[in-house]
């Protein structure tokens, strides 16, 4: 297997780091040296950045407004903003719905939806988990209740990602519970900002902040030209859309940087009359993860290799999933191990009592708890990869 780029693509690489360095204002670049959280404002800014270069959505075709990359192309883009530690966009608009209705939406979804995704003036959530449908999706009972031209919809969405912040929500809504019940769910758009009824509760993480909220739906009106796909076939639009999220999770840059973070700490760390990377047990442990990383960015060249040949993401997003959310957490463990007393210093506290690139890892750590968790839990995909990928029975 040839793992190198070609010469073109290695001049592509050294165009996006080249533009990042310039584009990048000075307090979003003191953020990602820190490792600080982006406040909303902070990802608005750095979207409408590059939307007006034509690089907001690199994975969406030149027709919708995309820079019309190939694979190998928009793979690099992504490698090259994760080492700028640039702000991620939404994922829920740009790579999740828009391209879900680029596949699958009518033409007036299109023209009505993807411009205004695309320069990031309307931004979008999730709304799938439920009280008691997490992992068991299909369990949803948010119901969507015809009415002449239009859907009732009544019941709670949870773990509801930014919904504070959103215009937009797609959801999943049970429209029929006769038959098998991943057979009576309805793929929905719903107005965040002007449909009565909806109402968004932000509750705050064990991590400090408000990532997540409660949305409660009581006879929300929704046009049933805002279904996405037929009545019934909510079930397929949501596994298209997974695999991409999944894929996204895999979180093959981010470990990267919590990489060379620990390290960085472990230069800073006196021990005696040496420093922390001087010691032998807590280099091997930097190394058995730093293989682990290595092969996890193989996997990912495979998902590459893959899209190179045309094959959308399948059920091997799900081994990206599980291998990249566990590495995370073992390295914001490592951090945290290698911080000792200095970890349990909250990211709120006082300026100079602790780096300020080390300010936000005990918050870090405690979110990525969930990672296992969210997008389908781990013990989830592992039923996915039995069935799907080893053929064995009874998965």
């Amino acid at each position: 297997m040839d793992m190198t780029f070609s010469a073109e693509d290695e001049r592509f690489r050294q165009e996006v780091r080249g533009w990042l360095a310039e584009a990048m204002p000075e307090p979003l670049k003191e953020k990602a040296s820190n490792g600080a959280h982006y406040t909303p404002d902070d990802v608005r800014e750095w979207h409408r950045i590059l939307h007006s270069k034509g690089w907001a959505a690199p994975n969406w075709p030149e027709r919708h407004g995309g820079p019309g990359w190939d694979v190998t192309k928009r793979f690099i883009f992504g490698e090259e903003v994760a080492r700028a530690q640039a702000p991620t966009l939404s994922p829920f608009g740009i790579g999740m719905v828009g391209p879900l209705l680029i596949q699958f939406g009518s033409d007036e979804q299109k023209q009505r939806f993807l411009p205004k995704i695309l320069s990031g003036e309307e931004l979008w959530c999730q709304g799938y988990s439920e009280p008691n449908a997490g992992s068991d999706l299909a369990s949803l009972q948010l119901r969507a209740d015809r009415d002449g031209d239009e859907y009732v919809l009544n019941g709670q969405k949870t773990w509801t990602s930014a919904a504070q912040y959103a215009d937009w929500i797609f959801l999943l809504a049970r429209t029929d519970s006769s038959g098998k019940k991943q057979e009576g769910i309805t793929f929905l758009l719903a107005d965040m900002k002007n449909t009565e009824g909806i109402e968004v509760k932000p509750f705050l993480n064990i991590d400090g902040t408000p990532a997540f909220a409660d949305t409660y739906f009581t006879d929300a009106r929704v046009p049933q030209s805002n279904r996405v796909g037929p009545e019934g076939g909510g079930w397929s639009m949501a596994k298209a859309l997974l695999g991409h999220e999944r894929t996204g999770i895999g979180g093959v840059s981010e470990a990267a940087r919590w990489i060379a973070r620990i390290k960085r700490i472990a230069r800073d760390t006196p021990v005696g009359t040496a420093t922390l990377a001087d010691d032998p047990a807590f280099r091997r442990r930097i190394a058995r993860l730093q293989i682990r990383h290595r092969a996890l960015s193989m996997v990912n060249y495979r998902t590459l290799a893959a899209a190179q040949l045309g094959h959308a993401p399948g059920p091997e997003s799900s081994i990206l999933k599980i291998v990249g959310t566990e590495l995370g957490q073992e390295l914001t463990e490592l951090a945290m191990d290698a911080l000792g007393h200095s970890a349990q210093s909250w990211f709120d506290a006082p300026a100079g009592v602790v780096p300020e690139y080390q300010r936000w890892i005990s918050s870090r750590f405690n979110y990525l708890r969930a990672s296992t968790v969210y997008g389908g839990s781990n013990e989830i995909q592992k039923n996915i990869i039995s069935k799907h990928i080893l053929g064995l029975p009874g998965a």
